[in-house]
């Protein structure tokens, strides 16, 4: 009967140590990386730059469009597909996708995308008034590539101070603190689960 008392009074601390620990693990919030404020700034910032672009190939697409039903004018119509074309390269770069700047490493340093974004601005631009277009189409045309070349003096000029290096250490950093946070929450779900078992073991 005594030994029985003494192993129910043993048994006690135990259970109550990994219950109460159980129950700060359970009440723990969930960890979260804090945003960068400048790798914010840049999402922002190519967000911009891909509107602009969409706004050039949409410009682009329609002068194509009046160029080839003017069959006098089809060279201006071949023109403006490669305005297209190198527009979705721009468009494609922001992304930033791996397998595309493997390719195409002048897309990795600002300086060369700041370069190809104000090469079609120029295009956009080089759209001709002879058309007599409307006064809507004339704007849309304006917008989109000075938006499109304000966007390329950005790029180049960060470029030149090295900003595009600072943001890819950035990435590096939040990447791995990501995958700490990552493997932080593993292992606690793992503890959980253990002191779980801990629990029903015990008798």
């Amino acid at each position: 009967m005594a030994k029985d008392i003494e192993e129910g009074e043993t048994s006690q601390p135990i259970t109550t140590a990994t219950s109460s620990s159980s129950n700060t693990t359970g009440t723990n919030p969930k960890i979260k990386a804090k945003p960068d404020p400048v790798l914010a700034t840049c999402r922002c910032f190519s967000f911009v730059t891909v509107m602009a672009s969409v706004l050039c190939i949409i410009v682009n697409v329609l002068s194509a469009i009046r160029s080839f039903k003017n069959v006098s004018d089809i060279f201006d119509g071949i023109f403006r597909c490669y305005a297209v074309i190198i527009a979705v390269i721009v468009i494609v770069g922001e992304t930033e996708w791996t397998f595309i700047i493997k390719f195409w490493k002048v897309l990795e340093y600002w300086a060369g995308r700041g370069m190809l974004q104000i090469f079609v601005a120029v295009m956009t631009r080089a759209y001709p008034d002879i058309y007599g277009e409307r006064h809507e189409m004339l704007l849309l045309r304006d917008i989109a590539s000075y938006m499109l070349l304000a966007c390329g003096f950005i790029y180049v000029l960060s470029g030149v101070l090295c900003l595009g290096f600072l943001k890819r250490a950035r990435q590096n950093k939040e990447v791995s603190s990501q995958q700490a946070i990552k493997d932080l929450q593993d292992l606690e779900r793992r503890r959980a689960e253990l002191e779980a078992l801990l629990i029903v073991d015990t008798p």
